[in-house]
């Protein structure tokens, strides 16, 4: 019985490679393949079981089953962070047209990030965490908690503006997201920490107090990479304030 078209391209892909035959001539790159061993077919089951070992542990379990309070403690190598930190900015700055959209768009990869850990560490404070109501306790829950959560130090200042009630600025000395990016001469006035600035907003409008973060860089002798979170509330947070007090 003659092998039907299915049947024989499916045997056909499977030819075991030879390089001695007279198809293939005598050169360089021929002889070093002579040397590897002959592929062989592999079957679903042997694809299907190493799928399951990348994706799986020994038990089965995936990240998504362990328990929140276990990386509690945990630290990220800043050599991982920095990496993926790096490859975010250059795959951003691919898809804008000048500095002010390359910080809108960390600032937008700032905010989701925000977000999602406001809600992991209100979940880890479980019953004894309390709801901020008043701009210097979420400001202080920031500069903290938050702080501490990701780089494991609070902040170095928390200040409030002489000249406009509705402001309040955070200073970070020695920001850890600037400390790995190399800024080119064309771009000086590009400051990375605008990824920071997107996840305190976020932070800010997840717990009701709507206001636009920025970051500036602030240089001095003494921190030449200083840079300053300009936190401007939006004037419902100021009337709601404003309650409080009478």
């Amino acid at each position: 019985m003659e092998r039907s078209n299915t049947d024989s391209f499916r045997h056909s892909q499977y030819l075991p490679f030879s390089p001695t035959t007279s198809s293939h001539p005598s050169t360089p790159l021929a002889q070093k393949h002579a040397s590897l061993p002959i592929p062989t077919p592999t079957t679903a089951s042997s694809l299907s079981g190493s799928a399951s070992t990348l994706r799986y542990s020994q038990s089965r379990k995936t990240i998504y089953d362990r328990h929140l309070n276990r990386s509690k403690g945990a630290e990220l190598s800043k050599a991982s962070f920095a990496f993926l930190f790096g490859e975010m900015v250059q795959y951003a700055q691919k898809r804008v047209s000048g500095i002010q959209d390359l910080e809108k768009k960390l600032n937008a990869h700032g905010y989701s990030v925000g977000q999602r850990l406001l809600e992991l560490l209100v979940w880890r404070e479980g019953r004894s965490g309390k709801r901020e109501t008043r701009v210097l306790g979420i400001l202080q829950f920031i500069t903290n908690t938050l702080w501490r959560a990701i780089y494991n130090k609070p902040a170095d200042a928390l200040e409030k503006s002489r000249d406009h009630e509705d402001e309040y600025m955070i200073s970070d000395n020695d920001p850890m997201v600037n400390t790995y990016i190399s800024v080119p001469k064309e771009m000086n006035q590009l400051n990375c920490a605008a990824f920071q600035a997107g996840i305190i907003e976020a932070v800010l409008d997840s717990c009701m107090f709507p206001a636009r973060v920025t970051a500036h860089s602030v240089p001095n002798e003494t921190w030449p990479g200083k840079t300053v979170f300009l936190i401007k509330f939006e004037q419902v947070v100021l009337d709601r304030e404003a309650e409080f007090i009478s």
